[in-house]
């Protein structure tokens, strides 16, 4: 009956519209949701921060043993999400009509709220449960930036939130940085004048060929996004945009890939005359967890008791983990069996909604017992 639960949970909360920004309906269906499994609900201030129509949903469920499990998904779903109709065909659920399914992260929050409806419902012991569902996660991780301590505060965290096949767990993400710089150059008359002029998307060029970009090493990616500048054909450009970024696991490499890109920026405009605001901002930072530290062994025995083999693996995206993680929480990531995300290909197996929802049961489990089974 609760499997049954779980899957229901899922396909109302896909047919909520809630594109980042537009949080507020499923924020409603989740705090009610909670409350009725007998948490305290509430809603932190961030709205005036995030610009949300929602502050982040933090709720607590009381624990019948020691410690704090946290449990983390967001809110927001990549537009095309809006009328989403999902259907189940051989085990499997998509959506009928041009949009995401939104699994993601769909799919994170109904299990987490299974999870908190089973450990209520039951009479073993648990940890307290903390949960964090918040806002704009697809568009910079905008609500989980304007977490406050005191509302991540936990033993461990569970950020719900990674494609693939439960079992999967993410022990490290990359630090990222992004930039925009201008280019100045000199605008003239292409036609009569060209000499007098100097080309900002010439120079927005030139320091592209002076960068090393793509997969520099298995760690490290950068990448150039965008590049805008010039009015007509007949205007030598006087100013050009230029966007960026460069992410790395390895945290001084980001930061050496970072000036790098700086500096072929610099030279190119000092090399034609030219000048450039160059403005870094970091994305995010990273985290990296050892395969035999105490989180990842905790969870990989809630895998095995699950029924699943776990898989440690590394991205090179962010998540709210990495939030999480620069706060000082002890977050690992979990693979939530959604694939296609991001696209109207997107799919969920009801096999797999099922099996995440047992992990982190069995890793509630293991911390009311002090893990003894490790």
């Amino acid at each position: 009956m609760s499997d049954a639960r779980l899957l229901e949970t899922f396909l109302e909360l896909v047919r909520i519209d809630g594109p980042p920004g537009y949080e507020a309906a499923t924020a409603a269906y989740c705090a009610e949701a909670l409350r009725q499994a007998g948490c305290d609900v509430w809603f932190d201030d961030s709205v005036s921060t995030t610009g949300s129509d929602s502050g982040n949903l933090i709720a607590m469920l009381p624990g019948r043993a020691p410690g704090t499990l946290a449990l983390s998904a967001h809110l927001d779903v990549v537009e095309p999400c809006r009328g989403i109709e999902p259907v189940v065909v051989d085990g499997i659920i998509t959506s009928v009509g041009p949009t995401v399914l939104g699994a993601d992260d769909r799919s994170g929050l109904a299990a987490i709220i299974e999870t908190v409806r089973r450990l209520s419902e039951g009479d073993t012991p648990h940890p307290s449960i903390r949960v964090i569902f918040s806002v704009l996660e697809e568009i910079g991780l905008v609500g989980a930036k304007a977490l406050k301590a005191e509302d991540t505060a936990c033993d461990l965290c569970l950020v719900l939130d990674a494609e693939g096949a439960p079992g999967g767990i993410v022990v490290a993400a990359p630090t990222h940085y992004t930039f925009t710089a201008r280019f100045h150059g000199r605008a003239c008359h292409a036609g009569v004048c060209p000499e007098e002029g100097i080309s900002a998307i010439s120079m927005a060029a030139d320091a592209i060929t002076r960068m090393e970009l793509g997969r520099l090493d298995p760690d490290t990616t950068a990448n150039i996004g965008s590049i805008r500048g010039g009015s007509a054909t007949n205007v030598v450009a006087g100013h050009c945009d230029l966007a960026g970024e460069c992410r790395s696991l390895a945290r001084t490499r980001v930061d050496e890939v970072r000036d790098r890109m700086t500096s072929a920026m610099q030279s190119a405009a000092d090399a034609a005359g030219g000048e450039v605001e160059i403005a870094w901002e970091l994305a995010y930072e990273g985290f990296l967890h050892a395969p035999d530290s105490f989180e990842v062994q905790l969870v990989s025995t809630a895998c095995e008791r699950a029924g699943l083999e776990p898989r440690l693996y590394r991205t090179g995206g962010g998540s709210d983990a990495n939030v999480l993680a620069s706060l000082g929480v002890p977050v690992l990531a979990l693979a939530c069996g959604m694939s296609g995300v991001h696209g109207v290909q997107e799919q969920l197996a009801i096999t797999d909604l099922n099996a995440i929802t047992r992990i982190i049961e069995e890793t509630a489990a293991l911390m009311s017992a002090g893990a003894h089974e490790l």
